[in-house]
């Protein structure tokens, strides 16, 4: 399931699904969609996830039924990507698969020590998420993005951080470092954060 809390114009989207990886089931994608497409309302939204993996993706049933190639990983990337919105990936842990969409699509990404990020679409037989490629590319460079889309490679997000991919390894709560880091947006006017994010393109 996902839950979602708001303190004020700070929106936190929590995967919670921890006895299956918090795999996504397609009401779950649809209920995230929803989340940020209602969250340019707000200043913030920070996803994370319960347990010790952010998500692994499409549910292995789930996907096997067609989830895995579903236009609905892209509405929720795009969806994320198009907001004024402050958005945060708060990695719990590791982050695969289709997850990586929401991912690649957040303009920062703070992980656990120890997390993976891994894209197996390679191995697989699926095609990555249109979007994906160029946002991966535009973080890491061409050659890194093809080590983990054709190579199919584990990142380990202290590699990661060295690469750009994620912004910062975090010791302790990876919520309330997101929290810290989305202070002084929740704190501004709507018209200011957006002036702002706009500005920087």
């Amino acid at each position: 399931m996902i839950t979602l809390t708001k303190d004020g114009d700070l929106w936190v989207a929590t995967i919670d699904r921890p006895d299956k990886a918090n795999s996504l089931t397609a009401e779950m994608l649809e209920q995230l969609c929803v989340i940020a497409e209602d969250a340019r309302d707000a200043r913030v939204l920070i996803l994370t996830g319960k347990g010790k993996v952010f998500s692994a993706g499409a549910d292995l049933e789930a996907a096997k039924a067609g989830l895995a190639t579903s236009p609905l990983w892209e509405r929720l990337s795009g969806a994320i990507a198009r907001l004024d919105a402050l958005t945060i990936c708060a990695a719990n842990g590791t982050v695969a698969g289709g997850a990586m969409g929401m991912f690649l699509a957040c303009d920062l990404r703070i992980a656990v020590p120890g997390a993976k990020v891994f894209y197996p679409v390679m191995k697989l037989g699926f095609l990555p998420q249109p979007s994906d490629p160029k946002r991966l590319a535009a973080l890491v460079g061409t050659s890194r993005a093809k080590m983990i889309l054709m190579s199919g490679q584990k990142i380990l997000v202290e590699e990661a951080l060295e690469w750009g991919l994620v912004n910062r390894v975090v010791d302790g709560n990876v919520l309330d470092a997101a929290r810290l880091l989305a202070e002084d947006t929740a704190g501004a006017s709507k018209e200011h954060a957006t002036a702002i994010k706009r500005l920087i393109g």
